[in-house]
């Protein structure tokens, strides 16, 4: 059952779950907002693919800045600018009501711009929950943001569509304004954050003695920790590629993201199979959510089972199931389209929940943040990038094609890693998982 306590333990953690869980809400209205806006002004695939692209390159590389940065100021003060400079991105959005539909050069750049604002907060964001809740609650603290996340995708996109019907996709971002501005608000009665440890000045760096040294600058630390970490992510990438538990399992999410993420699409299978109706859009990814939702309540089946590598490869190919049946369902059966995208919403959470549960089980302790790095990049990169190949394949061939062939590849592509990494399928948490990394 859900545990309440962390909500129960003090006012500054409710503040911040909630005002996370508006600042989410807000943004899958806006998800459909996008989707619906580029479609309508392109009736180009390509272009709706195209926005995952406008996506994962900020979200990578100001997702990575990030870290450093959140570890040189107070986490506060990013969050709080962050938070400010996604409002005002989506109040110039929500400005199309009075100006009029922008060119899609514009509309994509602030879209840009608004999703790099959002990733070079999120590390300092995360770190919250540790700090506001002790030891004992942290677990049930990140199960609360978990389960706020799947309810606001559940929600999100059919109050999009509903709006979009009745005011307009502007009237959505200026709705996602709103809720953000309430995010900042709450954001701010938190208590200020800093790392607790302090920067030393690299050898070679300082000037004199210890106690000549100059203080280093803030900028000086960004950059001096920044390629550190960068440093660090090299080794990580190395560490994946040399271990085939975690090879292997990173290659599932790929085989699963990369090749059948199906998003993109809805816009052109809406236009199929509802005519387009802005209210029926919503439903997509309604239907994913209700099959997470419906997961995350049955997730101690996964976590407590012994052989979760079997359990990702399992997850995988009901994945590849469901977006095959999304994509036979396209053109002409509503219900099993969704309904498909109900199974592949249950899958992709047991999915995630198996692989991040490995991820921390099959690497040693000394090497788990560059490993979680990595991971990172690969779980915000992969679903868009698999955006911009659906839309550019659906331009080639047709949507219901893009899905099928998408689905096909995934099936193909996780049965070659069973078979070429048996060593997932061996991990085992009985049998000292499988060895860990190091």
């Amino acid at each position: 059952m859900i545990d309440l306590r962390p909500l129960r333990h003090g006012a500054p953690f409710r503040w911040y779950w909630g005002g996370g869980l508006l600042a989410g809400l807000g943004a899958q209205i806006a998800v459909v907002a996008v989707l619906f806006q580029v479609w309508e002004m392109t009736r180009n695939p390509f272009w709706v693919g195209a926005i995952g692209l406008v996506q994962a390159v900020p979200m990578i590389v100001f997702g990575l800045i990030g870290g450093p940065v959140a570890d040189v100021l107070d986490r506060r003060l990013v969050g709080l600018w962050s938070t400010a400079v996604q409002a005002v991105t989506a109040l110039v959005l929500g400005a199309q009501l009075v100006l009029g539909l922008y060119p899609l050069p514009l509309l994509l750049t602030l879209i840009g711009v608004q999703t790099a604002a959002s990733a070079l907060g999120s590390p300092a964001r995360r770190t919250f929950t540790v700090r506001l809740l002790p030891a004992h609650l942290v677990a049930a603290g990140v199960a609360l943001h978990m389960i706020g996340f799947q309810v606001t995708m559940m929600i999100g996109p059919a109050l999009g569509g509903l709006i979009i019907g009745g005011a307009g996709v502007a009237a959505c971002y200026l709705v996602n304004a709103v809720f953000l501005v309430v995010s900042w608000w709450s954001f701010r009665k938190l208590p200020a954050s800093r790392a607790g440890v302090a920067a030393a000045v690299p050898e070679g760096e300082g000037a004199g003695e210890a106690g000549d040294r100059i203080p280093e600058k803030a900028f000086d630390r960004v950059w001096r920790r920044t390629r550190r970490g960068l440093v660090l992510i090299g080794e990580g990438v190395d560490l994946v590629r040399r271990d085939p538990v975690l090879r292997g399992s990173f290659l599932l999410d790929l085989a699963a993201t990369l090749l059948a993420f199906p998003i993109a699409l809805f816009p052109m299978v809406n236009q199929e199979l509802f005519d387009g109706d802005p209210r029926t859009l919503g439903f997509f990814l309604t239907a994913v959510a209700v099959g997470g939702v419906t997961a995350g309540i049955f997730s101690g089946l996964v976590t407590r089972a012994p052989r979760l590598g079997r359990v990702q490869l399992l997850a995988v190919a009901a994945w590849g199931v469901g977006t095959l049946g999304f994509g036979l369902g396209a053109a002409t059966s509503p219900w099993l389209a969704l309904g498909s995208l109900v199974l592949a919403g249950a899958a992709d959470t047991v999915s995630v929940t198996s692989r991040a549960a490995m991820v921390q089980l099959a690497t040693a302790d000394s090497h788990l943040g560059r490993v979680s790095s990595v991971e990172h990049v690969i779980a915000v990169a992969g679903p868009d990038l698999g955006n911009a190949r659906a839309g550019a394949v659906a331009g080639l061939t047709t949507p219901a094609a893009a899905a099928v062939i998408g689905a096909l590849a995934c099936l193909a592509v996780g049965a070659w890693v069973a078979l070429t990494h048996r060593e997932i399928a061996g991990f085992s948490l009985v049998e000292g998982q499988g060895g860990p990394a190091s």
